[in-house]
């Protein structure tokens, strides 16, 4: 006899919409900071300052992607027996490669001539925190079931 836990398709989880709607308007977002801080650092302090606001936004919005297409992908695991295992190992592992790679990114830019240190941290505090406005602007309207993607026996 099979398990009817693991038998037939299974549907694409409820919150693949919420993440997918959390990347969209994360690039929009990174958009507008990016413009926007762009043309403040220009016309504070000329092109470094502008590039540093671009970087910096850019650098968000890829940490706030890896983790939401973190989950995305892990997600498609659905079906497996080990699957809340294989979700928690992807999303660490996604977690640590945004580690590794902000420390990285840090040491790179660390005294460069063409980085403003004000521009980036500035850039870098808005879009985390639009980030962060977003998620819970997303989630709180988002309208899902208390007991979502429940299969119950005998669903096929």
């Amino acid at each position: 006899m099979t398990d009817p836990v693991i038998k037939g398709n299974y549907p694409t989880p409820s919150s693949n919409k919420v993440f997918a709607r959390i990347l969209r308007y994360d690039a929009i977002l990174a958009l507008v900071i990016a413009v926007v801080g762009g043309v403040i650092g220009y016309l504070v302090d000329g092109w470094p300052a502008a590039i540093s606001a671009l970087v910096g936004t850019v650098m968000v919005l890829v940490f706030a992607g890896i983790t939401a297409g973190s989950i995305l992908v892990a997600n498609r695991f659905t079906a497996s027996p080990i699957y809340t295992t294989l979700f928690f190992a992807i999303v660490l592992g996604s977690w640590i490669v945004k580690f590794v790679l902000f420390i990285v990114l840090v040491l790179l830019l660390r005294g460069q001539p063409w980085v403003n240190d004000v521009a980036l941290f500035a850039s870098i505090v808005v879009a985390v925190v639009g980030s962060l406005a977003v998620d819970v602007v997303v989630v709180a309207r988002t309208r899902l079931p208390y007991a979502s993607d429940v299969r119950l026996p005998g669903d096929e």
